[in-house]
């Protein structure tokens, strides 16, 4: 599953650069939970796929910044989180969505 790491890194991103006032460290997070995910993607879901959800991950990320002054910042990426977890799991996570259950999943080469 996906979906709890594409929607939480963007919570947890945003957290941690409002939290140190670094925003960079906040992009680390971004960055490391997109890569994650995106392994991930690929291996379930295909490179098509991979690449729908990434477009999907930075523009919502994007997306909240340009509506934070409309709906103030938390409630902004509560809803870029909600954008980006909602397509993991249909794109890549649920068996209808083309996602590999872990029965028959091949392991991941170290």
């Amino acid at each position: 599953m996906t979906w709890p790491v594409a929607s939480g890194s963007l919570l947890l991103g945003f957290a941690v650069a409002q939290a140190t006032g670094i925003r960079p460290l906040g992009g680390i997070v971004l960055i490391a939970g997109c890569a994650w995910c995106a392994m991930r993607w690929l291996r379930a879901a295909g490179a098509a796929r991979t690449a729908a959800l990434v477009l999907i991950y930075v523009g919502a990320f994007v997306l909240s910044h340009v509506v934070a002054d409309a709906l103030g910042a938390w409630p902004s990426v509560l809803l870029a989180a909600a954008v980006t977890g909602i397509a993991a799991y249909v794109l890549a996570d649920s068996a209808t969505g083309g996602g590999v259950s872990p029965a028959r999943a091949r392991p991941l080469r170290p």
